[in-house]
């Protein structure tokens, strides 16, 4: 099982381009592309690469549990290390630790950022929206050894569920959890339905929570975003909580936009871009949020 295998998975969509469906096969099977490292490396080496930021894990995770049996991430991460190319790595798979020490080596070649998503922190619920996938408790200790290592490493509480995990307490000790496993900065985000997601998420949320769809037609009709309004106050109860946990942005270089399947003036959390103290990046250009 996809350790992306939630209902807010951008991906989920991407596997009815291989005849695949958006659910139970999305959930299933694997498509592993075994020479990438080989691949991506022949690529870097063309004269016409500029070394522009490589973002993996935008579209799904690249440290699913696949990857505990390929070992493809410690050939692409010295690949683009070689050739001198920033990149970032966003995950939810705890299997990232294992290359913790590659990842030191290679951000003294290049900068190198890091994110983890973290939704929520109550198991019950976790186990029901995202099966398969490490518990929160697993991502914190994975957000404490990349920082205890020296590395940078922003945390997407994502996806914030309305009426479930949007609580002010609850984002308080979430964010409390965070800042305690010492990440460097967070990013907040509602529940973001693309299709594919949206028909999984529907049926979750009508077999778990039926009581809450009137809730949920109401905020998202016929969007992927929810209601702008709701989007607006959970910004204003999110800013005191981060401020107080001490994530908020440091400088203004931290707040880069572009992240994506969020809207458009989201940033991303400090430390989850390869961000080069002599040229900042304000913006990630979503054509450049490369998947391997």
């Amino acid at each position: 099982m996809c350790p992306c295998a939630d209902h807010n998975c951008f991906a989920r969509n991407t596997h009815t381009y291989l005849d695949l469906d958006s659910g139970h096969d999305f959930d299933s099977q694997v498509v592993v592309k075994v020479n990438a490292a080989e691949v991506l490396r022949a690529k870097l080496s063309s004269p016409r690469w500029t070394r522009e930021h490589v973002a993996m894990g935008t579209n799904t995770d690249p440290y699913q549990r696949a990857e505990g049996r390929y070992q493809l991430m410690p050939g692409i991460i010295r690949a683009l290390a070689d050739s001198g190319t920033p990149f970032s790595i966003l995950t939810k798979g705890t299997t990232m630790s294992r290359d913790i020490p590659l990842l030191v080596e290679a951000s003294k070649r290049v900068p190198v950022g890091l994110g983890v998503s973290i939704a929520l922190l109550d198991k019950e619920v976790h186990h029901t929206l995202e099966p398969g996938t490490p518990s929160p408790q697993a991502r914190l200790e994975l957000v404490r050894r990349v920082t205890d290592a020296g590395l940078p490493c922003g945390v997407f509480i994502a996806p914030v569920l309305p009426g479930l995990t949007d609580s002010a307490q609850q984002l308080d000790d979430l964010l409390g959890a965070i800042a305690e496993a010492g990440a460097t900065g967070v990013t907040v985000l509602a529940l973001h339905l693309r299709p594919g997601a949206r028909e999984w998420f529907a049926q979750w949320l009508k077999r778990e929570h039926p009581s809450l769809i009137p809730g949920y037609r109401q905020l998202y009709g016929n969007n992927s975003y929810a209601d702008r309004r709701y989007r607006r106050r959970l910004a204003e109860l999110v800013k005191p909580l981060v401020r107080k946990h001490g994530l908020e942005p440091k400088v203004a270089r931290d707040a880069a936009t572009g992240v994506p399947g969020a809207e458009d003036d989201a940033t991303w959390p400090s430390g989850a871009l390869p961000v080069d103290s002599v040229a900042p990046v304000h913006r990630v250009d979503q054509e450049q949020l490369t998947l391997l």
